[in-house]
């Protein structure tokens, strides 16, 4: 079964995604003109592609043309709802993906400095009694763009190689010391 098919896209679904996809400043109207429909059919049958919510348009930063890090990293722990939490808070976690395997979650984390990625690693991870295994890889190169979304005002609030700055910052941080008294 495709893509396609799993989401029950009909051809105009697949022509207006693929347009949007290779430019996202296309108007209604340019996207209209370039398969072949009404302005009003395109604005519906979006409105209709972003309520299902498999289908998003997300602006952000190409990492592959930026001086930014990114970090996967693999971990085995116990709590894992402790880590998805934590990926919803800190700005330079993008996401966390539960994974079969050796182990049991990937997180993928951004920073321009390696430091700041150690430091979160550290400080959240490999401190912590949780934490079975941890396995970090930075990304040298990429094949593609990739374009993600930074909170970048979170990022400048927050510092990982200072602790005490970052912790101040930290609303995770914050949930633990209420949730551990």
């Amino acid at each position: 079964m495709t893509v396609s098919e799993k989401l029950k896209l009909d051809e105009v679904d697949q022509q207006i995604i693929t347009l949007i996809q290779e430019d996202p400043t296309l108007t209604h109207s340019e996207i209209a003109i370039r398969i072949n429909r009404s302005q009003p059919t395109v604005g519906i049958r979006l409105r209709k592609l972003l309520k299902s919510g498999a289908f998003k348009i997300q602006p952000g930063i190409n990492i592959k043309n930026a001086e930014i890090y990114m970090a996967r990293v693999k971990i085995k722990t116990n709590k894992t709802q402790k880590v998805f939490e934590l990926a919803e808070c800190c700005p330079y976690i993008l996401n966390c993906f539960s994974i079969l395997g050796d182990y049991n979650l990937v997180l993928l984390i951004v920073s321009t400095e390696i430091s700041h990625i150690e430091a979160i690693i550290n400080k959240h991870f490999r401190a912590n009694e949780d934490s079975k295994k941890v396995l970090m890889d930075i990304v040298i190169d990429y094949a593609k763009d990739f374009v993600i979304p930074i909170d970048l005002e979170e990022q400048k609030r927050h510092n990982p190689s200072d602790p005490e700055k970052c912790v101040e910052e930290c609303k995770f941080y914050e949930t633990e010391i209420i949730d551990s008294n």
